[in-house]
């Protein structure tokens, strides 16, 4: 018997299960150069590949929104620019160079400093996968073959993989790479199923067909456990799915405090598949949506239609409150079709809200969509990075602009619309009782504060152990905030990774937090902590 603990749950839970190894097919390549005489050859077999690929996807987007992203960076022209230029000019053969420039293009995702966009490195390489077995014509594995109840066990899973997975038999999945914030995890939190990712060297620990237990809230994996083990975890399994039903009774009840303070419970989400996932806890609205999506997974900046289509869902789905956060890209997070200058520090470089002030064309046809949407249902506009009132006071003189180019127009929209701003640098913590003034609501991003009041990028795994939003610097500026928005009447809420933590919870109602937005599979633990008083 071997016990393996591991960091990293993605989807809490417990099963004892058979191991089904799923592992993919020889995909290596050689590295030779081909002759000018093979590249015709070798561009078709990449036309076929990518036709066949978006082919595919064109089926699963219809059933999966996640796809219609894989569908856009299939057809990205960068993607078969890079390709042909590498068959064409450098003489590769195919297989490198789909392997080279899919590898290109998750390394600009990998190096973002937001989680949630660097596990969409994930996402071009199961589209790479794909074009790579097309090419090979080898056919990739299929969890949709599964007949007996098994816990999954694979180097890593792409979307493709999970969405054929069926949740009565895959009690559960545990991978060597990915993160908490793939589309993996979510995908297999949406199903509930207890998933377990970043588990090093577990591929070498177990075997196909042997039993092994999980316990994915507490990162525990038992590798050949005795009788004994087997009925403890059978027993915590049951006990687990009684909790689970007693949480999940509580969805209806609103969360309030033992004092009697009502607090708010909403998600954070990165586009409307995850508002409906969420729409099932019972939230009291979108406390963050990602707008960036929106932009990176396209092929040019969005218009302020297509934007406005999708605001306008989303506000009818959220109709208690949607807080749309304006572009916060640039730097180190990057788009296909705009290129960014190098920056020695992009922490600390041109992006977010001094982006939307600069390109201010761009910045009014997001700003216009969103006013529109706000016709039908209560939206927020919250701005990010904010540091100094000249910008946030220019950034509300523009959504005043965009007001009366509406009213031009005779388009509808919410005349009251809120406008709030992130808290996120310690310049913006200082002047907080200044802010507050001027903004209707806080929204705290503890990810970044965290980072820039420590001087700790929490990328790097040397420090990794430095980056703690516990630290006594980072609580008090917390309390700093809560304090000055709270004097000038306006509610603070929090959307950093602290919000969903449910070791956090008792600290931030005793700060006097307002409201926690969080990914939604933590959204029933913090409720039972609030009502509870633990």
């Amino acid at each position: 018997m071997e016990k393996v603990l591991v960091e990293k749950t993605a989807s809490r839970g417990i099963a004892v299960a058979p191991v089904y190894l799923y592992l993919d097919p020889d995909l290596s390549f050689g590295t030779e150069k081909i002759s000018k005489e093979q590249v015709q050859e070798e561009l078709d077999k990449f036309t076929q590949a990518k036709t066949a690929v978006v082919e595919e996807l064109t089926v699963l987007a219809q059933q999966n929104e996640i796809f219609a992203a894989h569908l856009e960076i299939a057809g990205d022209f960068m993607l078969q620019d890079g390709v042909e230029s590498k068959v064409k000019n450098d003489l590769k053969n195919v297989q490198q160079a789909i392997s080279e420039t899919i590898e290109e293009f998750a390394v600009i995702f990998e190096s973002m400093d937001d989680e949630y966009m660097k596990e969409r490195a994930a996402d071009v390489k199961d589209i790479g996968k794909r074009l790579l077995a097309g090419t090979k014509h080898v056919k990739l594995p299929d969890l949709g073959g599964i007949t007996e109840p098994v816990i999954v066990v694979a180097r890593d899973m792409y979307p493709s993989d999970t969405v054929k997975i069926n949740p009565s038999l895959v009690k559960g999945i545990i991978t060597e790479e990915g993160g908490v914030t793939s589309h993996v995890s979510i995908l297999a939190k949406s199903m509930g199923i207890p998933t377990l990712v970043g588990v090093k060297g577990i591929l070498s620990k177990v075997s196909d067909g042997e039993t092994i237990c999980m316990n994915a809230g507490e990162g525990v994996i038992v590798v050949q456990p005795d009788e004994e083990i087997l009925n403890e975890y059978k027993a915590q399994k049951e006990a687990y799915e009684a909790e689970k039903a007693r949480l999940e009774s509580l969805r209806n009840t609103p969360a309030v405090t033992k004092e009697g303070k009502r607090i708010y419970l909403c998600a954070n989400v990165g586009n409307l598949k995850d508002i409906k996932n969420a729409l099932v806890m019972n939230i009291d609205g979108v406390g963050l949506f990602r707008s960036e999506f929106l932009y990176m997974q396209n092929t040019h900046f969005p218009t302020e239609e297509e934007q406005f289509k999708v605001y306008k869902e989303a506000a009818q789905l959220s109709s208690q409150e949607l807080t749309i956060r304006t572009l916060d890209i640039g730097g180190d997070k990057e788009l296909s079709y705009y290129e960014f200058e190098k920056e020695e520090n992009p922490f600390l470089g041109w992006r977010a809200i001094r982006i939307s002030l600069d390109m201010k064309e761009m910045f009014k046809e997001q700003l216009r969509a969103i006013l529109r949407a706000s016709a039908f249902g209560h939206v927020r506009i919250m701005f990010p990075m904010i540091i100094s009132m000249e910008e946030l006071k220019e950034a509300k003189a523009i959504v005043q602009e965009c007001k009366e180019e509406l009213k031009e127009r005779g388009e509808a929209f919410d005349e009251n619309i809120e406008t709030g701003m992130m808290i996120e640098t310690p310049a913006s913590v200082i002047l907080a009782d200044e802010f507050a003034k001027e903004a209707d609501f806080f929204s705290i991003g503890t990810n970044d504060l965290t980072q820039y009041i420590l001087a700790v990028d929490r990328g790097n795994k040397k420090i990794a152990d430095r980056y703690d939003y516990f630290h006594p610097a980072v609580v008090k500026a917390i309390g700093q905030v809560i304090e000055a928005g709270h004097k000038e009447g306006i509610k603070v809420g929090m959307c950093g990774e602290m919000a969903g933590d449910q070791k956090a919870v008792k600290l931030l109602l005793d700060l006097g937090l307002d409201e926690f937005s969080m990914s939604a599979g933590s959204i029933d633990y913090v409720r039972e902590q609030i009502l509870s008083g633990n």
